[in-house]
This record gives structure tokens, sequence and C-alpha cells, in this order.
């Protein structure tokens, strides 16, 4: 969780497929969390979260005012993000020996995958990975070959 304790107010939305969540964190009802999430929807954002801190001031903005500055401020932060396109992946476990792991990572990366866990023991490498579903058999294909069989992918159990 991110926040400034020494602010006067932490208000966010979130904003995942079809479910969506804010908060005013003291603020009146609805002039923080829903103008920001307004903000999210009307930049057709998902996938994302915005928190907009505010450290009172002395100056009284209203209810107007109030869903004015947090809904403009993630606006204006909203408009300069990158997007990044999400790309679907699946979870695969693997067992290598040292010399196979550099030739293991090369042909991950060359299909986009990620390593997302490594183990190193006393007779190889475990390794945890993810990589797009449409990649797998190509993958499969590539270990088998450059380990004579002895590489296979293990679907990661799913919680």
């Amino acid at each position: 969780q991110h926040s400034d304790l020494n602010a006067t107010h932490n208000c966010w939305a979130w904003k995942l497929g079809s479910q969506y969540r804010s908060n005013d964190d003291g603020e009146p009802g609805g002039t923080a969390g829903r103008p920001i999430l307004a903000a999210i929807e009307a930049q057709e954002f998902d996938q994302v979260v915005v928190l907009v801190i505010r450290w009172y001031g002395g100056i009284q903005l209203g209810t107007g005012g109030l869903a004015r500055a947090y809904g403009g401020g993630a606006n204006k932060c909203l408009q300069q993000a990158e997007r990044l396109p999400l790309i679907q992946r699946a979870s695969f476990h693997l067992e290598c020996s040292f010399s196979e792991l550099a030739l293991v990572k090369l042909r991950l990366a060359e299909l986009n995958g990620l390593v997302e866990n490594e183990e190193f023991t006393a007779n190889g490498v475990q390794m945890a990975i993810a990589i797009g579903p449409e990649h797998v058999d190509t993958l499969r294909r590539q270990l088998a070959d450059l380990s004579r069989g002895r590489i296979l992918l293990h679907k990661a159990a799913t919680e």
C-alpha cells in the first residue's frame, strides 16, 4: 500500500476488468474516489490504480472544487501515462543443467517469455517461467532439441 502519512488525504481508485473500487479517505462522499475513477474510465484505462495525495493548504475548495481537483489531477496523470499491452502468459516449471541454462534463457527470451524464479541446486537449475500460450509448443520442441529430451515443461499449479 502506498500513501503519505503526512498528507491530509490519500484518495484512490482502481479498475481491473469489470471490477472497480474507489475511496475518498475522509473527503466528503463522492468528491475524490469517484472523480478519480471517472478519469480512469474517460481515458479508457484498465488494469490500473491511481492514488491522488492531497495536503490541506488552508483553502476550502467545496465539493465541486474537490471533485475537479481530484478528477483533474488523475486525468492529467493518465494522459501522460505510458500504456503497456497486457500480455497473457502461462506458468511452467522446468529443470536444466548449468551448461544448458544460457540456451534455455535465450530460447525463452526469443519467445518473449519471463524467468519468474530460478533456484540453483547441486544438479542444475530449477526455473519457474511464464510464456505466451501460443509459444508453449515451440518452446517444448526447442528445449527437447537442445537437451536431447531431458528438459520437460511442467504446467505450474494454479492457485
